[in-house]
């Protein structure tokens, strides 16, 4: 399936046995950390439209198949497989549609970093469904055949553990350059692995339960990228679900959260099995291990993905994780482990120092946003700024766009170190305005990175000459072509900069011809 045609004529046939008819269009999606591939196969007239998987590994797929039909079995909200090849490495199932948990949170997030009530419904609705999935195998008492195709291995074993633990180890704490007596923390780890795998539960452990596995149609909560589940606790996939770096939850929020998980958890103990409800104490006690336990491997993955293959959004997700860990240190869950207690001090210490950066750097943007909103003249008179910002895209190839107005100065940024979609023969037609064009940019995080600097420097800058009145700045964004990269970095720009400051601005696609004013 290595090539292109090949590929969109495999999707074809199985949809058209299917379904009986052609597709009208099959686009791809953004993928996410694996190797799979996603594509919207879009139905003509009533035909349905469904998502078709590409799988790279025959089990991984079988795992997802058996698992979305065991879950459909139990009225779970998950997508249905419709359908599967020959070879079972291609399979079509059911659109869940565009929006992620994880989008709508960031959507709903308020100025102070809050989330609005339209999420903290989401987030609720979403957990009180996880113990749902965890019981189904002691509620349909196939424990053993629901466990029997999970994929790279049916349970949380002390294998597994050890090797989540040694990732942190060697693709971590290697990478930065942290010294550390490497017998004295197996010890530690090895009775680590001990308390995690000190009961044997019955119990489907999700692996990836986060925010951005979770599709919301019709504003109720679909579950996807269950294939690597397996037997396990139930805590992990809650440390998992509240302590996700980037969600940024709240103490309060994780506690809010905690309370809904335990009210569901506790109807299905007493209607399944007629045990007695779990104490919140008790269990947020055992829960804060696994906290720990999920930190590190996250850590891990973060150092190999950030660390040794330069990817920045995992490399700027490591402070958050680490100030994490610092609360768990805090909290006292480290001090069974002594030696791991001391390596994660010296984690939180330079941790610190760069926190104490960014929330300078916040404090700088704050006195910006303060003097827009109190001291400058013209707003507080309800006049219209004088300034008009010029946002151009390009291609280097045919120069740097001129500056008109005669003024000069202003900014050129250079796009092309960021991955190209250009590359792929499915995005070559298409623009950084389009759907799969800003969802292949945004997938790894490169440049999201690359614009946040951006914004750091135009903000000063408009700040600035709204100060002093000035009438124009122009700011360029330029790549190979001036397609994808460019034409995605200052739209966004343009669209940032006209949100925060109110001022008009001009954007200007050189290369596509498309103009559009900002006012």
């Amino acid at each position: 399936m290595k090539d292109k045609r090949e590929l969109m004529e495999r999707i074809t046939q199985l949809y058209k046995k299917l379904t009986g008819g052609e597709p009208q269009s099959i686009v791809p999606l953004a993928g996410a950390g694996s190797n799979r591939r996603y594509f919207r196969v879009v139905g003509k007239d009533s035909l349905p439209t469904l998502i078709a998987v590409i799988g790279t590994n025959q089990e991984e797929n079988e795992a997802f198949i058996d698992l979305a039909k065991r879950f459909k079995e139990g009225n779970l909200p998950v997508p249905a497989v419709y359908a599967v090849s020959e070879d079972r490495m291609v399979y079509l199932q059911e659109d869940c549609g565009d929006q992620s948990l994880y989008a709508l949170m960031n959507e709903h997030r308020q100025a102070d970093g809050t989330l609005d009530e339209v999420a903290l419904d989401a987030l609720k609705a979403t957990i009180r469904e996880l113990p749902r999935f965890q019981f189904l195998p002691v509620v349909s008492q196939t424990a053993s055949e629901f466990f029997a195709k999970c994929f790279p291995q049916q349970e949380m074993d002390r294998t597994s553990v050890m090797f989540d633990l040694n990732y942190f180890k060697y693709c971590f704490l290697k990478l930065k350059g942290v010294e550390f007596n490497e017998f004295k923390l197996q010890q530690d780890f090895e009775l680590l692995a001990d308390d995690l795998l000190m009961e044997r539960d019955e119990t489907f452990l999700y692996r990836d339960f986060q925010s951005r596995n979770v599709m919301l149609k019709e504003g109720k909560p679909y579950f996807i990228d269950f294939q690597g589940g397996r037997r396990g606790p139930i805590y992990y996939d809650v440390a998992s679900f509240l302590w996700q770096s980037s969600a940024k939850f709240t103490d309060e929020v994780r506690d809010q959260l905690i309370a809904e998980y335990l009210h569901a958890l506790n109807d299905q103990l007493s209607v399944f099995q007629g045990q007695a409800p779990i104490e919140s104490t008790l269990f947020k006690r055992r829960l804060h291990l696994f906290v720990l336990f999920r930190i590190l491997q996250v850590l891990g993955a973060y150092g190999y993905r950030g660390l040794w293959e330069k990817k920045a959004y995992f490399a700027n997700s490591i402070p958050l994780a680490i100030s994490n860990l610092q609360k768990e240190v805090s909290l006292g869950t480290c001090d069974r482990y002594p030696y791991l207690r001391n390596v994660a001090q010296m984690l939180i210490a330079p941790n610190a120092e760069e926190e104490k950066s960014r929330e300078q750097d916040e404090a700088k943007e704050a006195k910006v946003a303060a003097y827009l909103k109190n001291d400058a003249t013209y707003l507080k008179q309800g006049e219209k700024s004088p300034l008009v910002v010029n946002v151009y895209s390009f291609s280097f190839k045919k120069g740097i766009p001129a500056d008109e107005s005669g003024n000069g100065g202003g900014y050129v940024f250079d796009c092309r170190s960021t991955h190209n979609p250009g590359r792929y023969e499915e995005y070559k037609p298409l623009t950084g305005l389009d759907q799969p064009v800003i969802d292949f940019l945004e997938a790894d995080g490169e440049i999201i990175t690359f614009l946040d600097s951006i914004y750091k420097l135009v903000d000063f800058h408009v700040a600035r000459f709204l100060e002093r009145g000035f009438t124009h700045l122009q700011i360029s964004c330029g790549c190979t072509g001036g397609r994808h990269r460019s034409v995605y970095s200052a739209q966004h720009v343009a669209e940032h900069i006209h949100e925060k400051f109110g001022v008009e601005v001009h954007i200007c696609h050189r290369e596509q011809n498309i103009t559009q004013v900002l006012k």
